[in-house]
């Protein structure tokens, strides 16, 4: 009856940690990554989407299950495209969240230590990883977030001694997100060693670890084609693909939780708390190694195809499992039993990030919740095209428009199901995943400069150069052209 109750209370905590951590964080499906995962998703669905540019999102995608799949629940199961995608975001945070419990009650073995970890990566999943463009999760469902949840599974199976049924859980990581997949793989292979063998075998062991760690990187032989310049340019608007361009800070924030571990690691073994000592190690190794595997690809020419691959991005579960760990220290020597501390460390914790978002997401709501309408001119714009354009419509819009006031990043693609010319900003970094795509967005970004200063004409060059049939434009551009829809920022319009 007590083990009865003892699960049921953690399964509780478990959904209301999952509920505040959503809460906190917001949901904005169609933003950024997610521009191409739900395109390629709708496109599916229906083939008959996307007749103009589907290489922009289904080539980069030909590496993972997770379009396909999502694609395959939504058609099997007949639930709407909004509220599946829904559904897993919150079956991923819930997920994170009870993965993150496991590792830590291996770890720590006071509950308001296990929890107050808990606690504090729910209240964080948008904190920056230094450098990288990520967050510790997104706000929109990600292959990326599905494939945390299951590697931090993983690591919760071997630090239990399972270490077997982390293999096929490891296995469908890397299905859903390679460059995951290998970093999680690759984590687990340190903690593995690190927990099973004295350190002296595990250092005689280090090169074959090299090996195998390395074997998760490389694919086949076209890392060694020469990049062309246009990929090259693209690469270069991607600063956290080329870190030794950072800023100190960024620097430091890479650095510095790798030294925090180190210290971690030599405390915890004076204290004689041997598992929290190991794993520590394990995160010091595993940053190390994978740092000095970033700066051999960053500094080699000839791996500078590997770029693309963003060796950086190993920092993401070195800082889910500092804020985890970071939590957990909290809850054990500084928040204790008092009921006070807990509310305040919560509120503090909580309310800052839940600002945080809302200023960096003002102008839509907080939770774009499936079938909920929006008051953003934007998504407004989107959901009119949707609903009354013809599926082969090809549209062109500011190719900057993903940065303009208001817009906050959602993708036209992927929220108004219909093709367009190349943007300045998305399909940049698509370009440095699929270099032959690069030719094609160079000439439509070329014919789409000064934007804001077109007239009837431009855009008729448009249709006849690209076959451009419709424009999305800012309400203050004069054009004399059939325009069926406006609100107070943007306009629709047909091209003659």
């Amino acid at each position: 009856m007590r083990l009865k109750r003892c699960l049921s209370v953690n399964i509780l905590l478990t959904l209301l940690f999952t509920i505040f951590g959503l809460a906190v964080m917001g949901y904005h499906p169609g933003i950024e990554d997610d521009g191409v995962y739900l395109a390629a998703i709708k496109s599916d669905l229906n083939p008959a989407l996307y007749p103009h540019d589907a290489d922009f999102f289904r080539v980069q995608l030909q590496a993972t299950v997770f379009d396909t799949w999502i694609a395959d629940f939504v058609h099997y199961t007949r639930i709407p495209i909004a509220a599946t995608e829904f559904f897993f975001q919150f079956a991923s945070i819930a997920l994170i969240v009870f993965a993150c419990w496991l590792i830590a009650r291996r770890l720590f073995k006071e509950a308001r230590a296990q929890w107050a970890g808990v606690a504090l990566v729910t209240a964080m999943f948008t904190l920056p990883v230094a450098g990288t463009a990520l967050y510790l999760v997104d706000q929109h469902l990600h292959p990326r977030n599905m494939a945390t949840a299951i590697i931090l599974l993983a690591v919760s199976r071997i630090l239990a001694g399972k270490r077997w049924q982390a293999v096929p859980l490891l296995l469908l990581s890397f299905l859903l997100h390679p460059i995951m997949g290998a970093m999680g793989i690759s984590f687990c292979l340190f903690v593995t060693l690190v927990m099973l063998e004295p350190l002296h075998l595990w250092v005689r062991s280090w090169r074959s670890a090299e090996i195998g760690t390395v074997a998760a990187f490389v694919p086949l032989g076209w890392i060694f084609e020469p990049p062309t310049f246009i990929w090259r340019g693209a690469v270069a608007t991607r600063t956290y693909m080329c870190f030794y361009h950072w800023e100190w800070y960024e620097w430091l924030g890479a650095i510095a939780p790798l030294f925090l571990f180190w210290l971690l690691w030599y405390l915890a073994k004076k204290r004689n708390e041997k598992r929290l000592g190991r794993f520590a190690l394990a995160i010091f190794f595993y940053g190390v190694f994978q740092m000095a595997v970033a700066m051999i690809i960053v500094g080699v020419p000839a791996l500078m195809r590997l770029l693309p691959m963003q060796p950086m991005r190993f920092l993401q579960l070195v800082y889910v499992f500092m804020t985890l760990i970071g939590g957990c220290l909290i809850g054990k020597y500084l928040l204790k039993a008092s009921v006070w501390r807990w509310a305040v460390f919560l509120v503090l914790i909580n309310v800052g990030m839940f600002v945080s978002q809302r200023t960096l997401f003002a102008d839509c709501e907080h939770l774009e919740l499936p079938g909920r309408s929006s008051s953003n001119p934007w998504l407004q714009a989107f959901s009119w095209i949707r609903t009354n354009t013809p599926t082969n419509a090809y549209f062109a819009l500011d190719p900057e428009y993903l940065a303009a006031p208001g817009e906050d990043y959602h993708g036209f693609r992927a929220l108004a199901e219909r093709s367009q010319l190349a943007d300045n900003i998305k399909d940049t970094a698509v370009v440095t995943q699929v270099p032959e795509l690069g030719e094609a967005w160079a000439r439509q970004t070329k014919a789409e400069k000064g934007w804001s200063h077109f007239q009837t004409a431009d855009f008729e060059r448009l249709k006849t150069e690209f076959g451009v049939t419709w424009v999305l434009l800012s309400t203050a551009q004069p054009v004399k052209m059939d325009c069926p829809w406006h609100n107070a920022t943007l306009t629709v319009c047909r091209i003659p």
